[in-house]
């Protein structure tokens, strides 16, 4: 069984800017990836809200840099999911499927998931006109007419965010009224490029190479129609990483790691950063942020033990 100071979970901005602390501080560490580094932001096109690159940078290939920074150190990085984590005498067990593993202290950086529509089209044009962060991609319509999916205070944030490019933007929701915030409902309906279609959801998200439009379908009548867009932004709500957490470490209702006012989970000797932590800010040199600090605080944890 491999025993290392520091077991990193996750494999975005906030896991691997852990790992590259922990590593430099000659702290011995592994970080855990499911899928691919960077997380949520590999699937970001172009990155142009990162201090230091003036002229943006490819998700993907930040993603790698943050990759290829933290090995440069001694992290090793290992594409497997964990499935258990458990508190023992002498630190933690971390578990994959096909082994154990032993740590002092544990990162946890597994993030949330962007609520997916689950719809033919959605998947396969994600990055090419299908987005979840208006932050992220919104320069990228400049000049187009796009769609906003959801009702909530999110919806109706990055939608209102979306008129400073788009000409036009189209918050679809499948009911007949808004869930969002009254002041933010105010500003919505008060924006001159932003028009509402109720009782709605989208069937299918249609296009080659790029969004080209979406199948509607009115959820009172049945009807459906054809709607052309440039673009569909989708904001139905995330879903944390953390389903392997429970009884492990305390979360909301929703799963999301509560936290003390820095990164200190309810359990000595395990943090949070990134997403996964509730009240996170859903921004990637934030989640980095949270990751350094995760970094330090695992340091002084481990220094003190």
């Amino acid at each position: 069984m491999q025993k290392v100071d520091v077991v990193i979970i996750g494999g975005g901005g906030a896991g691997l800017t852990a790992a590259l602390y922990t590593s430099r501080a000659k702290l011995s560490t592994i970080l855990f990836e499911k899928l691919t580094p960077g997380g949520q932001i590999a699937l970001t096109d172009l990155v142009e809200n990162y201090p230091g690159f003036p002229e943006g940078i490819m998700g993907p290939e930040i993603s790698m840099k943050m990759e290829e920074q933290a090995k440069k150190y001694g992290t090793q990085i290992m594409y497997k999911q964990v499935t258990e984590i458990l508190k023992t005498q002498s630190g933690f067990e971390v578990k994959t499927s096909d082994e154990t593993y032993q740590s002092q202290t544990i990162i946890l950086a597994t993030g949330a998931s962007f609520r997916m529509l689950n719809i033919p089209g959605e998947k396969e044009l994600t990055g090419k006109g299908v987005s979840y962060c208006a932050t992220c991609d919104g320069a990228f319509f400049k000049g187009k007419e796009i769609v906003v999916v959801g009702g909530g205070d999110s919806a109706l944030q990055e939608g209102l965010f979306l008129t400073r490019f788009a000409t036009k933007v189209t918050i679809i929701h499948r009911r007949d009224q808004l869930r969002a915030s009254a002041i933010l409902q105010e500003r919505a309906k008060s924006n001159s490029k932003i028009e509402f279609i109720w009782d709605t959801v989208i069937e299918k998200i249609n296009g080659a190479q790029k969004v080209e439009g979406v199948t509607l379908k009115n959820v009172k009548t049945g009807e459906t129609k054809e709607f052309v867009t440039d673009g569909i932004f989708i904001f139905i709500g995330h879903d944390p990483n953390s389903s392997f957490l429970k009884g492990f470490v305390e979360t909301d209702e929703k799963g999301y790691v509560l936290t003390n006012n820095s990164v200190k989970t309810s359990v000595p000797g395990v943090f949070a950063a990134g997403e996964i932590r509730l009240g996170a800010t859903k921004q990637l040199v934030a989640a980095c942020g949270e990751g350094c600090e995760a970094a330090l605080a695992a340091q002084e944890f481990i220094d003190h033990a």
